[in-house]
């Protein structure tokens, strides 16, 4: 997908206060275009790499300093892998402010190592998401009770970790959700 240095191809406006996109209030960014085309996707009108529409990269980060009671930004869509250089501006960006970045892609982490090999923004945008959930979505794999992903074949990666140790490791979910269920307990307590 051609792109521009200064814009970036998104579905919608950013969506605030998402409770299902990684953990607490997270902003997504929706991004535009995808060749997985997973049978049984759920956002299949970000497929067309010409839908959307094209937005400065300016006006993302100014959205971005307007956000309040956010704990983390997830990127989606589409698969924003196709956009690897406006979004690690982005997630630089939003790095910087102290978020919590996840990002969803049809590719698995090692086809995204293997493209950084002849295309370096893929290792670059990778050093600032803390959890990459990869994968394309399997129909016959379909999940509902699994966290953070619709498929079981996808996998919530540790990227600081993974980068650090050079082995997959996978994001706690053990941990994450005892944390959750002690806010939850002093909420109802």
């Amino acid at each position: 997908m051609p792109q521009s240095k200064n814009t970036i191809r998104l579905a919608a406006d950013l969506q605030t206060d998402s409770i299902v996109d990684g953990p607490g209030l997270r902003t997504v960014i929706w991004t535009q275009g995808c060749s997985h085309h997973c049978k049984g996707c759920q956002n299949p009108q970000t497929w067309d790499f010409n839908g959307g529409g094209e937005v400065p990269i300016k006006d993302v980060l100014e959205a971005i300093d307007e956000l309040e009671y956010q704990n983390g930004i997830t990127f989606s869509g589409g698969d924003p892998m196709f956009q690897p250089e406006a979004c690690t501006k982005i997630a630089k960006y939003c790095k910087d402010k102290g978020y919590n970045i996840w990002v969803y892609t049809g590719f698995t982490y090692e086809e995204i190592i293997k493209m950084s090999k002849t295309k370096k923004i893929y290792k670059e945008f990778l050093k600032y998401i803390d959890v990459l959930i990869d994968g394309r979505f399997v129909l016959k794999e379909r999940d509902t009770n699994i966290l953070f992903r619709g498929s079981t074949n996808q996998r919530l990666i540790d990227v600081p970790k993974t980068l650090s140790s050079d082995e997959i490791v996978l994001f706690d979910e053990s941990k994450y959700l005892e944390e959750k269920n002690k806010v939850t307990r002093k909420t109802y307590v």
